[in-house]
């Protein structure tokens, strides 16, 4: 029989979607949000961009805008300076961390930038995006002096996302432009960051996500700790995919939607809404046909309000998150506020809902900041079994490999059996119920399973794996 394989020797497998799986029984998926840490870059910044790592400076670096672009550096990721630069003069002196010039039209305004450790020429060290729309390249040796390529811009509207894909070794840039579903992604590639594809539709909101805008809505007018938009009107508007970060993954790809669920409309000449925003999570395994993960449930949503926190209207990606040394994953997300102005309050809202939850006037200058939050290394899905679940394995190559779980069974217990792919029996020796192995009873990132007999762990045919879960869940596998 001719089997297609899946590869856990190459990859972790991971459970976003359905493809390492031939069947479950008694098991659910489970989303895990991160552990939000804080905000760590205050007074309403934002950024589009994620930390890097300058192998050089053995530092974190980060570009984030306000009224202009800014560069901030730090050695852990938690904490960070703003180092003077002395590149352009604002209010009198030089004296800031200003990287683009103020007085620059805004195709110099630095939108993406990656540190590109893999090209031999230094002068093409940093790759950038410019402009608040359509996106111009540039390249730099430094990420503060740079050189514009003469190359058609990658058409965009006002959002976008860009990374690298180190699985096809080529740039990506998930912008924004128009279907009948309004805001959409599209993709444009790049093999050597000079000739970029026309863009292509990947991702857009549908019929669900309309339904599940008009109950978020809902949720938020009717629970009052939560800060209601200052316009809210009775018209049923459609929810729109404002952006999406990519994150290319142990062979899969990572995608973070945000959802944009319209409020109300702002009146001309701003011809806006009132909205919230809120990340999803998506998964691909060629960039072009996207599923939704976890029955779209939120990755990271709003809270409440306290006149202390943040993301209390909006959240947004900064760019794809950070896999740290550790493996844990520290995603960058802009946490905003406020749904409207103090002047929209005022005017549409007579100012009740601040008085109501007796909003405090210093906000309004501190309306979001730059935040940070974490989640264990494979965390974005596990699947869970309660009394007793079973999940059975598309089939692989197993030659002598020891085979690791990254998995929780603090409260229970996980088993581990081999199967023929064909027959889908037991290999002697690895029958669960007859043999009585050794169980998984603990909460590890990288956990070696054991077996009862020695055994070589090397299979002419292909195999699958059996796990029966008993109050566990599993987040991946692998063979090492």
């Amino acid at each position: 029989m001719n089997f297609k394989l899946i590869n856990p020797k190459e990859h972790k497998q991971l459970f976003l979607d359905d493809h390492v799986i031939e069947s479950m029984k008694g098991i659910k998926k489970s989303l895990h949000q991160p552990q939000k840490w804080g905000p760590v870059i205050k007074s309403g910044y934002q950024s589009r961009i994620s930390p890097q790592w300058n192998t050089e400076k053995k530092i974190w670096e980060w570009w984030y805008m306000g009224e202009n672009i800014h560069y901030t550096t730090s050695t852990d990721g938690e904490h960070w300076e703003k180092p003077s630069l002395g590149l352009y003069e604002w209010n009198g002196s030089k004296d800031n961390n200003i990287v683009c010039d103020p007085e620059g039209d805004g195709h110099q305004r630095l939108f993406h930038i990656i540190r590109d450790e893999s090209d031999p020429d230094p002068t093409r060290r940093y790759k950038g995006l410019f402009s608040s729309s359509d996106r111009y390249a540039g390249i730099s040796n430094d990420g503060f002096n740079w050189t514009m390529l003469d190359i058609p811009p990658i058409p965009s509207q006002d959002e976008s996302q860009f990374t690298y894909d180190p699985f096809t070794k080529q740039y990506l840039a998930m912008v924004k432009q128009p279907t009948k579903w309004g805001r959409s992604v599209f993709l444009s590639t790049s093999k050597d960051f000079v000739n970029f594809t026309e863009p292509k539709l990947i991702f857009c909101s549908d019929e669900v996500d309309w339904e599940n805008c008009r109950r978020r809505v809902r949720e938020v007018i009717e629970n009052p700790s939560y800060i209601t938009p200052p316009i809210v009107d009775d018209q049923d508007y459609m929810a729109e995919v404002y952006n999406m970060a990519v994150m290319p993954y142990q062979g899969i790809y990572i995608g973070f939607p945000t959802i944009f669920n319209p409020f109300g409309a702002i009146p001309p000449p701003r011809t806006n809404f009132t909205r919230i925003n809120q990340i999803e999570l998506s998964v691909s395994r060629d960039l072009y046909n996207w599923e939704r993960v976890a029955d779209r449930a939120l990755f990271i949503g709003l809270e409440p309000w306290d006149n202390t926190n943040y993301g209390t209207s909006q959240l947004l990606m900064s760019g794809q998150p950070v896999v740290r040394e550790n493996g844990e994953i520290w995603i960058y997300y802009n946490s905003l506020r406020l749904p409207g102005s103090i002047e929209d309050y005022k005017t549409y809202n007579r100012a009740k809902e601040l008085f109501r939850l007796n909003v405090d006037l210093k906000v309004f200058n501190d309306s979001g900041a730059l935040s940070l939050a974490k989640l264990r290394p494979d965390g974005f899905v596990s699947v869970d079994g309660d009394e007793s679940g079973i999940i059975v394995t598309k089939p692989f190559l197993m030659k002598g490999e020891n085979l690791y779980i990254n998995a929780d069974a603090r409260w229970g217990e996980i088993y581990t059996e081999i199967i023929d792919a064909e027959t889908m029996k037991a290999h002697p020796g690895f029958w669960v119920p007859g043999e009585h192995p050794p169980p998984f009873r603990d909460d590890s990132i990288k956990a070696k399973v054991d077996w009862k007999y020695p055994h070589d762990l090397v299979f002419e045919k292909p195999v699958r794996l059996k796990f029966y879960l008993h109050q566990a869940r599993l987040y991946s596998f692998w063979l090492e």
